[in-house]
């Protein structure tokens, strides 16, 4: 028989399907039970599983109480898209069995395909209950949430999960530990899995994930390598040259940093982000035309861009083009985009205008959302020293000179306003 068998595969894996297939429907009509498993069991790694399912159905009616085929009926379903089938099988094996955990785990990952989260979250519970030091289990309930985005909660099981040895046949428990420790701000603890996860299996996502974490923590050399290894390896995946750009700025690289949104902007022409990148690096280099051209094309792209659309007022501002910063909020308004930043740039506007009460209304608006900001509080201090509130716009500026202690000019300034 299992000479026979191997025949059949032999001739599939050579290419005669039909001639493998037609053996094996051959061997079912003389096979006892062990060997229609085992047919079954090959048809299933052949993704036939049309074709094993009548086997196993037909099995289970003489072995009603066998538990294993319960699961295999279930994986046929479930290979055949018919998950409420696949349910319906699992529901019947119960606690004491040796397939039990087995069962669990895969009615936890159709409740979730179901979008029955709090369903599958329960199974994967109670199984855990069952098995308390099962690593599976752990492992399970760790990656179940965090793909639902629950990374607090994934790293205690997936922690767990790894005291114990566990390791996900078809990923790395290191990089999703490394994705909760990233995700919860954990910076230096996620970049020590990262580190150990890639070495164990690369992932594209895990490269941009690593490059990500590298920058939030400032190590922009670490970054940049990253972001360069995913381009060489991809350099299709758009979502790296925003990144890899700001990694350049991080090490003064300002060029090379134009150069990654020219590169990314070859890939993807209409990527707003890659535009609001080079726009800002083009100022820095003094290419002012250029770069504010940059900034109003990622905003033509997508209004909602709010780093371009700081940039671009930050830099009308600094142009003193007052009329242009009030002109632009009010575009920006009528495509319905509002933030705070926006009425403190509006206040601004107005004070260079000399409108002092719609200048002074505007800060009035947000002073309470910018309370703890110092350059806020310069701006407001000053505004109101100038237009006579002196003992206000002085309370203002020292409580700035408090939050940023090192800004020298403005603690002279305050010194000469307080010996007055």
């Amino acid at each position: 028989m299992n000479q026979t068998m191997e025949g059949a595969v032999e001739a599939i894996e050579n290419g005669q399907v039909e001639k493998g297939l037609n053996i094996l429907d051959q061997l079912e009509e003389t096979a006892d039970h062990q060997q229609l498993f085992d047919i079954a069991s090959l048809y299933q790694q052949l993704g036939r599983a049309d074709k094993a399912k009548p086997i196993i159905t037909n099995l289970l009616s003489y072995y009603p109480d066998e538990d294993e085929l319960f699961v295999f009926a279930a994986e046929l379903e479930i290979d055949l898209d018919q998950e409420e089938e696949a349910i319906e099988w699992l529901l019947e094996i119960k606690e004491g069995s040796n397939t039990y955990l087995q069962a669990q785990i895969l009615l936890a990952d159709l409740y979730q395909l179901q979008g029955l989260d709090e369903v599958a979250e329960q199974k994967l519970k109670r199984a855990l209950e069952h098995s308390p030091d099962e690593p599976v289990l752990l492992a399970g309930l760790g990656d179940f949430h965090l793909e639902r985005g629950d990374f607090n909660k994934s790293i205690p099981y997936l922690k767990q999960a790894e005291q114990k040895g566990f390791q996900f046949p078809d990923g790395s428990l290191d990089l999703r530990l490394a994705e909760a420790y990233s995700a919860t701000g954990q910076f230096e603890e996620a970049l020590k899995y990262y580190e150990r996860g890639l070495d164990e299996k690369t992932e594209l996502s895990a490269i941009f994930g690593y490059g990500y974490t590298a920058l939030q923590v400032g190590d922009y050399q670490l970054a940049a390598k990253q972001f360069e290894e995913l381009k060489r390896r991809d350099y299709e995946y758009v979502t790296l040259y925003p990144y890899l750009a700001r990694a350049y700025e991080g090490q003064e690289m300002f060029k090379e940093a134009l150069g990654a949104c020219e590169q990314g902007l070859q890939v993807d022409e209409y990527n707003d982000a890659l535009y609001a990148e080079a726009g800002k690096i083009r100022l820095k280099l003094g290419y002012f035309p250029e770069g504010e051209d940059a900034l109003r094309q990622a905003l033509a792209i997508n209004p909602g861009n709010f780093a371009a659309s700081v940039a671009l007022l930050s830099y009308l501002q600094d142009e003193e083009r007052a009329e242009e910063v009030l002109e632009f909020l009010s575009y920006l308004e009528d495509m319905g985009e509002q933030a705070p930043l926006f009425d403190w740039k509006r206040a601004k506007a107005n004070w260079l205008l000399e409108d002092f009460e719609a200048s002074y209304k505007h800060f009035q608006s947000v002073a309470e959302e910018f309370s703890e900001d110092s350059e806020f509080l310069e701006d407001y201090g000053r505004f109101l020293i100038e237009y006579g509130f002196t003992e206000k716009g002085i309370t203002h500026l020292q409580k700035a000179l408090t939050l940023n202690p090192s800004d020298h000019d403005l603690s002279m300034f305050v010194e000469q306003l307080t010996a007055e």
